[in-house]
């Protein structure tokens, strides 16, 4: 009994991974991207444990977890201190160069809004990007954060897809954009740091694929490539920063960073899983702070859960143009932009056939 137990797990957890390698949108494609770490950990439960079965069967159980474990680890060790540092760390930066943001999806339905407000004017963060921030959220945020925060863009709505941001630092030229989907917004603004220097920041939350969503993930992935696409065209200084319903480690995420050259502050570091906030052995990271390589980082954390299913993120990033041969920016192939180029396309006459 213990044998056939044991093997089934294993064939599953290693369908599982053979199914992640699949190209394609379906949702449920997708969603094996997603619990990389806990399937190699399974896969190495198997291993464990494959003495337990039959003689017969103990070494393909075995084969079998070492298989899935080896594969897993080959997407998910970037993501963990074993790995070099994407974005170097910075040292003896300007303050009037960094810029501390915050991120945080409030959840619509949650109303912790005061534990929230005492964790932001905690780490007093220049930059606060909220994710499902209706109107409710939206006046506990004015009433809690506009007298030292005065810079606000707001985007109140009730179907999980509002956002809000507010900053202590001047923004220029705001713009409230819907890239892909007419329900689905972004912010796209220049940010002016206590230097002078201004930086380019892009807000994100597109459509995750779940069944109670999305059956496919076109539309998220159309809406990251589109806005890869136009860092790529016009590579200034930038920060994309939002809940982008993707892990680290997807196809679709690295294709994101491939063609737009951003880089993770995560790779090298850890993982700073922020969803889900309410099950440990269920979390992974999809709430992402991305920058060019214009940024060295100062720190980076987790912060307290408020109520919400996600975790608050926090990054200092210091602007150190003159350090940006140092880092190694990840590059697409021909091919790969003409991938995304296509992604872009088919999202944006798909939308429209809806």
């Amino acid at each position: 009994m213990i044998e056939w137990g044991l093997g089934g797990i294993a064939a599953v957890l290693l369908l599982a991974s053979l199914i992640a390698r699949v190209p394609g949108h379906w949702w449920w494609l997708r969603a094996c991207e997603f619990p990389r770490l806990q399937i190699g950990l399974g896969g190495a439960g198997c291993a464990l444990a494959s003495p337990l079965a039959g003689s017969g069967v103990a070494p393909w159980i075995a084969v079998a977890g070492g298989v899935v474990l080896a594969v897993q680890l080959r997407y998910v060790l970037p993501w963990t201190p074993l790995w070099p540092l994407q974005v170097k760390t910075a040292r003896d930066d300007r303050p009037d160069r960094c810029l501390t943001l915050l991120v945080a999806n409030v959840l619509t339905p949650n109303r912790n809004s005061d534990t929230l407000l005492a964790i932001i004017h905690e780490q007093d963060p220049d930059l606060i990007l909220t994710l499902e921030s209706d109107d409710w959220w939206g006046q506990q945020l004015d009433v809690g954060l506009a007298s030292k925060w005065p810079h606000a863009v707001r985007i109140p709505l009730d179907n999980l897809y509002g956002m809000h941001l507010y900053s202590r630092r001047p923004l220029v030229d705001p713009k409230v954009k819907w890239l892909i989907q007419d329900d689905i917004p972004s912010i796209h603004c220049g940010v002016e740091l206590e230097s002078g220097d201004r930086i380019r920041f892009h807000a994100l939350h597109p459509r995750p694929p779940a069944p109670s969503e999305s059956e496919e993930s076109l539309w998220r992935d159309g809406e990251l490539m589109l806005v890869a696409k136009l860092i790529h065209q016009d590579p200034e200084p930038t920060v994309v920063a939002g809940d982008l319903n993707d892990v680290a480690w997807s196809r679709s995420t690295r294709l994101f960073c491939r063609v737009s050259g951003m880089l993770d502050p995560r790779r090298g570091r850890g993982m700073f899983s922020t969803f889900h906030a309410h099950y440990p052995l269920m979390r992974w990271p999809l709430d992402h702070i991305f920058v060019s390589e214009h940024f060295t980082l100062k720190r980076m954390q987790r912060l307290p859960r408020f109520g919400s299913d996600h975790f608050p993120i926090l990054a200092t990033l210091c602007y150190r143009p003159a350090r940006a041969d140092e880092h190694e920016n990840p590059t697409a192939t021909t091919e790969e932009h003409r991938d995304a180029k296509g992604t872009v396309e088919e999202a944006r006459e798909r939308d429209q056939d809806a």
